[in-house]
């Protein structure tokens, strides 16, 4: 029994150990909910990790987003995070790309088992879906944590058991439009509070969002939940049988 994974396979058996070692899964995003996510998940004992990110370690992100200290501004969110996992588990797989994913980059998106979306752009989560599901790759995506303090208003869920969440309603209607009914997801009931605009916004968006650390955090691990439990058969229809 290796001590890393020691705590997890007391709880889960070696059988299940074994089997995260040899999983690959894709953190598409690595904000404040994929730098969570994925964290979580190298410490699960997943085996090789894929960080997919086009975006450098801002100041602005050192409220909420794992891979950022004031040693890493500057540097790739991507590479930053990898080192930090690197140090976790030596022994894992962990590939850095620097890039963002979209529908005319599609190849930096490697085969792997599970994805776990962490994209803020609508057009690029809906081709990262779209592309998952043609290729039979399970995915849970994440919806908006921004401008929300409440982490226990976020739960898994269908997307179609979704409201109240303008990001929802979009991701819902393209989907629709796409033929594609069912997606989980991790979202939050709690409504959007205001937020005062300091920022001015990056290409594409209309604002930027007010954030807290345990709110995508809190996403983030939950995503890392179900992902760790699906790939050992342990859940189904946001149902646990542990």
């Amino acid at each position: 029994m290796a001590e890393r994974t020691k705590r997890t396979e007391m709880l889960l058996g070696a059988d299940a150990v074994a089997r995260l070692g040899s999983a690959h899964v894709a953190v598409v995003g690595l904000g404040g909910v994929g730098s969570w996510c994925a964290e979580a998940l190298c410490r699960a004992g997943i085996g090789r990790l894929t960080l997919i990110d086009s975006d450098t370690v801002d100041e602005s992100n050192l409220n909420r987003q794992l891979g950022a200290l004031h040693s890493t501004i500057g540097l790739p969110k991507a590479g930053a995070l990898a080192a930090r996992l690197r140090d976790i588990a030596p022994d894992a797989d962990i590939s850095a790309v620097q890039a963002r994913y979209s529908a005319e980059n599609r190849e930096i998106l490697p085969g792997c088992d599970y994805i776990a979306d962490c994209i803020d752009l609508v057009s690029c989560k809906l081709d990262l879906i779209m592309t998952a599901i043609s290729r039979g790759t399970p995915v849970i995506s994440a919806l908006g944590t921004g401008n929300k303090l409440d982490a226990q208003g976020l739960c898994i869920t269908d997307i179609q058991k979704t409201f109240g969440c303008p990001f929802a309603r979009v991701l819902r209607r393209e989907l629709r439009v796409r033929g594609i009914d069912h997606l989980d997801v991790v979202f939050s009931s709690e409504p959007a509070h205001r937020c005062e605009q300091s920022e001015t916004p990056p290409p594409g968006r209309r604002s930027v969002p007010g954030s807290v650390p345990w709110v995508p955090a809190a996403a983030g691990l939950l995503m890392s939940q179900h992902i760790t439990l699906r790939l050992l058969d342990k859940g189904g229809d946001g149902v646990y049988n542990i």
